[in-house]
């Protein structure tokens, strides 16, 4: 076999061919990979900002709700608070009640009061708790508890004090039903 000579002129120039072939092809593949480098870099900042509104959204719809939850939980709060407040005042109420009437030789049948409603007279801020009452007891002795309780609440206000006497045939001990609204002050 033959082999084909060339000389060192021709061996530069299809050297130089080469490279420049070369060079065209890492060039058209460097522009190739600019162009996929700068979609990316598109679809990278694309994808970060609706990432982060999306993020900033529901985190911001998260906070909405927690928001809400919070106040829901500080109603909740105050309207226990609410009724623990009335309950202690009712307590006190019932319990004074109980130890006039224990005074006065008075059997409490039956109590109730009323959940303590906000009330404003003359400017100031009141809160009146209404309270009925069946009894048993003498005559003298009932009598003398109406008087007694009259006075043993000064802000109370007796609106109905009723006594039955039975007929002197019949064992039925006298029976009495009071109704009466006790006010407290409010502090703001």
């Amino acid at each position: 076999m033959k082999y084909l000579k060339l000389s060192k002129t021709s061996l530069v120039i299809l050297a130089a061919g080469v490279f420049i072939v070369a060079l065209a092809v890492l060039g058209i593949t460097r522009s190739q990979q600019a162009k996929d480098q700068a979609t990316l870099d598109d679809e990278l900042e694309m994808s970060q900002t609706s990432l982060a509104n999306m993020q900033i959204d529901d985190l911001q719809a998260e906070l909405a709700g927690l928001e809400e939850t919070a106040v829901e939980k500080q109603r909740a709060l105050d309207l226990a608070s609410n009724l623990l407040n009335q309950t202690v005042v009712s307590v006190d109420v019932t319990d004074e009640f109980f130890s006039i009437a224990g005074a006065c030789g008075i059997l409490v049948v039956n109590i109730s009061t009323s959940p303590i409603a906000p009330n404003i007279y003359e400017g100031l801020g009141l809160s009146a708790t209404s309270l009925s009452a069946a009894l048993e007891g003498a005559v003298p002795n009932l009598i003398v508890f109406i008087e007694a309780l009259h006075s043993g609440f000064n802000t109370g206000q007796i609106k109905m004090a009723q006594i039955d006497i039975p007929t002197a045939s019949s064992n039925e001990t006298p029976t009495a039903s009071i109704q009466m609204t006790i006010y407290s002050y409010e502090e703001d």
